[in-house]
């Protein structure tokens, strides 16, 4: 048969038509999603557009879908059904017989109770958890109607804690008959919490009883939360992990505050046999929960994802979609870490308490801290799941910090305590290393315990930290610890003054030559020397020979390259430090003991080119601070603070000879300066020239030597500073000097500057030079203008003002020529 037509054009046809229907329905799509939108819409929707035209760009939307309006009507309602059932029982019930009685709260209960059943099986869901739940709550009050009609007489608490028990009961066989509520077996779980603790209260059981009650009850929830395991009682699972952790709390808190106070080891051992089961329940569930979580991960074997119903909106019947289970992700995480945490801190709380009432004051804190560090043995328990391992990591670290901060204070003493000899230095010298620590801060007692809790910490942090990332930190933080204990050793042992201060020496040493991060322990040797230093403020020879000895221990770490950093400028601050105490001690006036804190710039000087770059800095600013302590010591002895400025130039000089340090010739040409205008102050000078002249020479030979260098530099830069030094003072004296040879000299040398500065085409000496001159002239001829000016008639300087600024019109314009002419000239010169 021949194929009409060929089939190359069939298929043409074929796809040409097929993409006609696709246009046509995606059109006629596109008119419904319009329709459904005007129909759901509540205000009116706009004209119907042209057949195949575009639906509106933006359609009103519900802010609230069909199921939740439901869900809050029938909640509503429920409430108000209840509250009205309240209402009734509390108001209305006395005017009824009991048999009225009886019979409208058992029907209407039998009625809540029963309507269910129909509901669930028209697949109503919602509807009838609304109606159960109104139900539920009538057996309360069938229960309150029960005692106040028959058993008025029975102790209230006694018959709520059996009313509750009934009720549990009760209401979760109901929810065990009708399975497809989700509301009675939670509400049976909550009302299964006060059964415990109201017959504890009935039975006035005390403190004790009511957290033993409370905790047993949390016990009960937590394993209901654990061995739950079905998806269609996620609901049960979720009300009792509440439970658990909420009524537990109540009874951990009640438990640990009877640990606090116990007066005597047996209230402490009745406290912890609550806490210790706690501890137990608390650890079980994190195992449980770790163990739950992993083998839920996605990809093990027989593993297979859980899911749960949910109901539908009432009015379509259809059954429920399926949605995943909760998830299972924060389970890994910080669930299980959080309740091991919680666990083994109840452990410790609970062994705490037991060895606060049985040790002497004190040794709790170290006994406990045994017990922490005890409790980092846990993790290698087989088959641990690594949540479970980090919860008593972090338990066991959290009082690991808080038996560090209880023996922090009698560190603080021990380290800042010796600073209170700063305003009482060589009053004499102490009884023993306590009082020396204790000028201005009590003691802290007890100071065994807290050096048995450094010393542990300390072993713990060496011993137990094998990680090779965390190894060298943890070393430092040892050194640290261990430290930390022997600065304290001294004064808690009380031992006696001297020996503190050699124990406090042998330390600085020590610590100076710690293997464990060099920086580490070159800090810690420098904050007990330190220290050391003044503690030996309280005696005059312990002062001399501390002293010394820091000043030659530093000096010989010094040469140690990797600590000359820190060494080397610390030598020098104790040697000047030494040479103030050597001079107070010989009875020096302050400016004669400056001359011995020279030495220490002196040294300074002369050490720090054979350093290293770094150590050579600080070796340098720790001099130039010695050098300041020096004029400082001076200040009041003019002749010996020009002598010290002068010593401290010269030191700056041989300083300049170096290549890399040519800008301290800088300042020591401002220190000798300074050395001249203190002795010509000290000689009672007032001429200004006399402070000038100094300065002006060398800056004039600078300025020369540099234009010798660079024959581009301009004259301001190299002559103008050197020429406004001398030439402005002066003049600034000249007009309250009244005698003649002052302007004469400053006369002749401005003319013969402004000579030099023509000469040589110099721009500075010609200005300022021209300048001086012409104001110098001015102020010899002002007597003369004076009295010429008082000579003439009042109109006549008008008259030459006028003159004058005719003259200046009529030759403006050469004027003009003559200024540009001048300007020319001087941008010409240098």
């Amino acid at each position: 048969m021949t194929y009409l037509p060929p089939p190359a054009e069939e298929l043409r046809f074929l796809d040409a038509e097929l993409r006609r229907l696709d246009a046509h329905r995606a059109q006629l799509l596109a008119r419904r999603a319009w329709l459904v939108s005007v129909l759901q819409s509540a205000a009116p929707g706009p004209a119907t557009p042209p057949f195949g035209g575009p639906a509106p760009a933006t359609a009103p939307r519900p802010e609230a879908s069909a199921p939740r309006v439901q869900n809050v009507l029938l909640v509503l309602g429920g409430v108000l059904l209840t509250i009205a059932a309240m209402a009734f029982t509390l108001v209305s019930w006395g005017h009824l017989g009991i048999a009225g009685r009886a019979a409208v709260l058992g029907t209407v209960t039998a009625a809540a109770l029963s309507a269910p059943v129909p509901l669930l099986r028209r697949g109503l869901r919602s509807t009838a958890e609304s109606v159960a739940g109104l139900g539920l709550a009538l057996t309360v009050l069938d229960a309150y109607a029960l005692h106040e009609a028959a058993l008025a007489d029975t102790d209230g608490t006694a018959y709520a804690a059996v009313a509750a028990t009934v009720l549990a009961g009760a209401w979760a066989a109901y929810g065990t008959a009708l399975g497809a509520l989700r509301l009675p077996r939670p509400a049976a779980l909550a009302a299964a919490q006060l059964p415990l603790l109201l017959t504890a209260l009935a039975a006035d059981a005390g403190p004790h009883g009511i957290s033993a009650a409370l905790l047993l009850t949390a016990t009960a929830d937590a394993a209901a939360a654990l061995l739950v395991t079905s998806p269609a009682l996620r609901p049960v699972r979720i009300a009792a992990a509440i439970g658990a952790y909420g009524t537990g709390g109540w009874g951990l808190l009640g438990a640990l505050w009877l640990s606090w106070t116990a007066p005597d080891p047996g209230a402490a051992a009745r406290a912890a046999a609550l806490l210790l089961p706690a501890s137990a329940v608390a650890l079980t569930a994190a195992w449980r929960i770790a163990g739950t979580a992993r083998t839920a991960e996605p990809g093990r074997t027989g593993v297979t994802s859980t899911t749960d119903a949910t109901d539908a909106p009432a009015a379509s019947g259809a059954p429920s979609p399926a949605l995943p289970s909760l998830s299972p992700q924060p389970l890994t995480t910080t669930l299980p870490t959080a309740t091991a945490l919680l666990g083994a801190l109840v452990l410790l709380a609970a062994l705490g308490g037991v060895l606060r009432v049985t040790l002497p004051s004190g040794w709790a804190v170290p006994a406990q801290l045994l017990g922490a560090l005890a409790l980092l043995m846990a993790p290698r328990i087989p088959r641990m799941p690594e949540q479970v391992r980090h919860g008593v990591a972090w338990a066991s670290a959290a009082v690991q910090g808080l038996a560090l901060l209880w023996a922090l204070p009698l560190v603080a003493v021990a380290l800042f305590g010796p600073l209170g000899w700063a305003d009482r230095p060589w009053s004499g010298g102490p009884a023993d290393a306590r009082d020396a620590v204790t000028v201005h801060a009590p003691w802290l007692s007890p100071s065994g315990p807290a050096l048995a809790v450094l010393g542990l910490l300390a072993g713990a942090l060496a011993l137990l930290v094998r990680n090779a990332a965390w190894r060298q930190r943890a070393l430092a933080g040892a050194a640290v610890l261990a430290w930390a204990a022997a600065l304290s050793l001294p004064a808690a042992l009380e031992l006696p003054y001297v020996v503190g201060l050699l124990l406090l020496g042998l330390l600085t040493a020590a610590t100076l030559a710690l293997p464990v991060l060099p920086p580490t322990g070159t800090v810690l040797a420098l904050v007990t020397s330190v220290d050391l230093a003044f503690l030996a403020l309280a005696d005059r020879t312990a002062t001399l020979t501390a002293l010394s000895a820091l000043t030659v221990l530093y000096a010989a770490a010094s040469t140690r390259s990797r600590l000359a950093p820190v060494t080397a400028p610390a030598a020098l601050a104790y040697a000047t430090a030494l040479a103030c105490a050597t001079g107070a001690a010989a009875g020096w006036q302050a400016p004669h003991t400056a001359l011995l804190a020279l030495v220490v710039p002196a040294v300074a000087v002369a050490v720090a080119p054979r350093l290293a770059t770094t150590a050579r800095v600080a070796c340098e600013v720790t001099g130039a601070v010695a050098a300041l302590v020096a004029v400082g010591l001076t200040v009041a002895d003019a002749p010996m603070l020009a002598l010290v400025l002068s010593s401290l130039g010269g030191l700056a000089g041989a300083t300049a000879t170096r290549p890399d340090r040519r800008a301290a010739g800088y300042a020591a040409a401002a220190l000798f300066a300074l050395a001249a205008w203190v002795r010509l102050a000290a000689w009672e000078v007032t001429a200004p020239e006399a402070y000038t002249l100094p300065v002006t020479v060398p800056a004039l030979l600078v300025g020369a030597w540099r234009r010798r260098r660079d024959p581009l530099t301009g004259s301001w830069p190299a002559y103008g500073p050197g020429l406004a030094v001398t030439l402005l003072p002066s003049l600034a004296a000249l007009w309250r000097d009244e005698g003649w040879p002052r302007p004469l000299l400053l006369g002749s040398a401005a003319l013969l500057i402004t000579l030099l500065g023509a000469r040589h085409r110099l721009r500075a000496p010609l200005v300022l030079g021209g300048a001086v001159l012409v104001l110098t002239a001015l102020h010899e001829l002002a007597p003369y203008l004076v009295q010429f000016a008082d000579a003439l008639p009042r109109w006549v300087p008008p008259a030459l003002a006028g003159l004058l600024l005719l003259a200046l019109g009529a030759t403006y314009e050469r004027r003009l020529r003559d200024v540009r002419r001048v300007r020319d000239v001087l941008g010409r010169m240098s």
